[in-house]
């Protein structure tokens, strides 16, 4: 006597088969994809010559971990995070959000602390790195703070 197979239960196996292996194919992908990203990136880093300050999502993408500058005419408000020194140190990243000359807004880091009270500081002109999150990362840190760890590409999340 020869037995069948039950043929919703071997439908929905075989679905969930088909699934995974897509599902896995897809990571592979994405794992290519984003060590492509952190290259770009780490050219990025590389280059010396500054790019405008960017207005659009787009234009950050494009512009992440490259050199920047912007006049901070007028500071909006100063907001405390997480953040690491340039020596290593955990505590404070103190990051200003700026009224731009063109009439827009931007943020700069304008760096470390141990204490999360934000310093006071006016704005000015201000020049760094293009950080994940369209935040500049000053190069020179406001006065009575410390630098804050450079980005780097090498920091991003690549778990494909």
């Amino acid at each position: 006597m020869t037995r069948r197979l039950p043929l919703l239960p071997t439908l929905v196996v075989a679905a969930a088969v088909a699934l995974m292996i897509g599902l896995g194919v897809w990571q592979l992908q994405r794992a290519e994809w984003k060590a492509d990203l952190i290259a770009r990136y780490s050219r990025a880093q590389a280059m010396s010559s500054n790019v405008p300050w960017p207005t659009t999502e787009e234009q950050v993408e494009r512009s992440l971990f490259r050199w920047s500058q912007f006049d901070c005419q007028r500071v909006l408000g100063i907001r405390s995070g997480a953040g690491t020194s340039a020596q290593g140190m955990k505590g404070w990243a103190h990051i200003a959000r700026c009224a731009l000359p063109s009439g827009g807004e931007a943020e700069v880091a304008i760096g470390w602390s141990k204490e999360p009270a934000p310093p006071p500081w006016s704005g000015g002109e201000v020049s760094g790195v293009i950080a994940p999150g369209g935040v500049l990362r000053a190069a020179q840190p406001a006065p009575g703070l410390q630098p804050l760890a450079p980005p780097d590409p090498k920091d991003l999340p690549n778990n494909h």
